[in-house]
């Protein structure tokens, strides 16, 4: 089972920092993994129905929403990082 983790402000909106999740049948990439978290609504619906404003990583490695994805993995998810 994959664990979910959300960072700063996504934290604070959905109220926790973690989660662990049975994926769904046919969810193998990131980008299905945010269509089954914007389904489920509210909060989760606003962040994840902007993925432009979200970043991910998988097993702590930058990802793509085409990044695959599996039962043992650790997915993040995380606002955009600006440097200076």
């Amino acid at each position: 089972m994959p664990d979910i983790l959300y960072f700063a402000w996504l934290r604070d909106r959905l109220g926790h920092d973690r989660e662990a999740m049975v994926l769904p049948s046919g969810v193998t990439r990131v980008s299905d993994l945010v269509s089954v978290l914007q389904a489920r609504g509210g909060a989760y619906g606003e962040i994840f129905g902007q993925p432009e404003l979200v970043r991910v990583a998988v097993n702590q490695s930058f990802a793509t929403l085409d990044a695959s994805i599996g039962p043992d993995d650790e997915i993040a998810f995380f606002p955009p990082v600006t440097g200076g």
